[in-house]
């Protein structure tokens, strides 16, 4: 089973700069940003990547009232994902269709909402919606996409920090080799910026970043870098076996040939060099490539001090002597999007399979010395002819690290 050969052949996203895949990549090559100011409740104006996705597209206005934005989120991409794919739920075999979606946290945004609306009546629980439950349970988002959709599949939010956008992927990948699905809807979401809580606990961190520009408060890897910027977002992956893909004639976006997932066990916030490089190598052996064979490595880089130095520690650790290998960073565009972070900055980089550009690292001025990597691409596409394989970071709180690497489909 394992060297079943699982390729994605569709992408359903919305970010802070783009609603579609193509209008994504778009403002990632033109260098616009997707951050922006937002009154958030308590703290009055923050820097955030704000999603202007239409919620009624998929949903009735009352299934949204009922729902999480969390859950809006997943089903916007869900449905844009079989959309690009040109696959119909109605020609599936519902059962066999699941559902996996990687999540930061979820049941904030709700409760704190919640709670704020029963102030008026003096906390008195009568008040209380009696939506709470099914709002606030883990598997929310997830379960959502199927009600919605009618999928009878295995569904399930896989929470894993901000590495959950690849856990998700994996999952889709593993359940596919298994024979547990025919077609895994794969991702990871997050509605992050309606916490205000989120936003107050990297501040009290001195972890949010703030700048005069929102369009420029997100700095990774720069030397006048301050801190995260949170946003919300979501990207969702139709992955098949290749087979499948092929007999329907399906449009063959890459194939995920490598992946691994490891823990720091050392730290709740700060990553440990020698895991990240760990995780990194174990996705290229998996791959049945070596350092030299990437073209593009995608960073989690999230514009913290520490986060930026140690990523760029690993990636000196395991590229160093590899001369062909550019770096970029997404979150540079559309702040951190928590759980939908590696997903979102994986589509982001898919074009480059068909342009062989690289998409930069936009607010940069001055590389910190101790985030110095080779072919970092700051500020302006580079052009590098043709690119077979990327690899995609995404770590997250409490050390758990991972790493996808896709390769460019070839008859």
């Amino acid at each position: 089973m394992d060297s079943e050969r699982i390729v994605i052949t569709g992408v359903g996203l919305t970010s802070p700069n783009g609603d579609t895949l193509a209008e994504f990549r778009r403002n990632l090559l033109a260098g616009v940003s997707g951050v922006s100011n937002m009154e958030t409740r308590f703290m009055g104006q923050v820097h955030a990547g704000i999603c202007g996705f239409a919620e009624t597209k998929y949903q009735a206005r009352k299934e949204r009232r009922r729902g999480t934005r969390a859950g809006s989120i997943s089903i916007y991409c869900s449905h844009e994902a079989m959309e690009n794919s040109g696959l119909r739920v109605e020609s599936l075999d519902r059962s066999r269709v699941g559902t996996f979606i990687g999540i930061t946290e979820h049941g904030t945004v709700e409760t704190e909402n919640e709670i704020d609306a029963i102030r008026q009546y003096d906390y008195d629980t009568k008040f209380w919606s009696h939506h709470h439950n099914p709002r606030t349970v883990a598997n929310n988002p997830a379960g959502e996409v199927t009600i919605n959709m009618g999928l009878t599949g295995p569904h399930y939010t896989i929470g894993a920090a901000c590495a959950a956008g690849n856990a998700g992927l994996i999952q889709g990948v593993q359940m596919l080799r298994l024979g547990e699905v025919d077609l895994a809807l794969a991702g990871g979401i997050s509605e992050s910026i309606h916490s205000f809580g989120i936003f107050a606990s990297f501040a009290a961190q001195n972890a949010l970043a703030v700048h005069d520009d929102p369009s420029k408060a997100c700095r990774p890897f720069d030397e006048s870098r301050n801190g995260i910027v949170v946003s919300e977002g979501g990207c969702i992956f139709v992955l098949e076996r290749l087979a499948d893909a092929t007999k329907r004639g399906a449009r063959i976006i890459g194939e995920i040939v490598g992946y691994a997932m490891n823990s720091d066990a050392s730290d709740a916030v700060l990553p440990t060099p020698d895991r990240l490089s760990e995780c990194m190598r174990l996705g290229l052996d998996r791959a049945g490539i070596g350092p030299d064979d990437v073209d593009i490595v995608s960073t989690h880089a999230t514009a913290t001090e520490l986060g930026d130095q140690q990523e760029a520690q690993a990636i000196r650790q395991v590229f160093s002597d590899s001369p062909s290998v550019y770096v970029n960073n997404t979150k540079s565009f559309i702040g951190h999007a928590m759980g939908a972070a590696g997903v979102l900055e994986l589509a982001g980089n898919l074009g480059s399979f068909d342009d062989g550009i690289v998409h930069p690292t936009i607010n940069v001025d001055k590389v910190d010395p101790a985030c110095e990597v080779r072919n970092l691409v700051v500020n302006v596409p580079r052009d590098v002819g043709r690119v077979d394989y990327i690899l995609n970071n995404s770590f997250g709180m409490l050390g758990i690290n991972s790493a996808v690497v896709v390769k460019r489909w070839a008859e």
